[in-house]
């Protein structure tokens, strides 16, 4: 799967000037690491985004959020 090319410029936007901030193809789409670990990426035109124990379940309250899956389970 492609990742869409105008969200990627977007993404690479607000990462401008942040130090150590790399990209990676994986997951069939791109990924921005940060230290070494993934800090967000772009599977087809959906944004994921790494967020921490403490604001996780605050997050997937917001709309147009959910969980990564890549198993299509529910």
């Amino acid at each position: 799967m492609a990742f869409d090319p105008e969200l990627a410029d977007r993404v690479r936007g607000v990462l401008a000037g942040v130090d150590s901030v790399m990209e990676k193809k994986m997951f069939g789409g791109l990924t921005f690491m940060l230290g070494g670990k993934i800090c967000c990426g772009i599977v087809g035109d959906r944004l994921m985004v790494r967020v921490g124990p403490d604001a996780y379940y605050d997050a997937l309250a917001e709309p147009f959020v959910a969980a990564m899956d890549f198993t299509g389970g529910q």
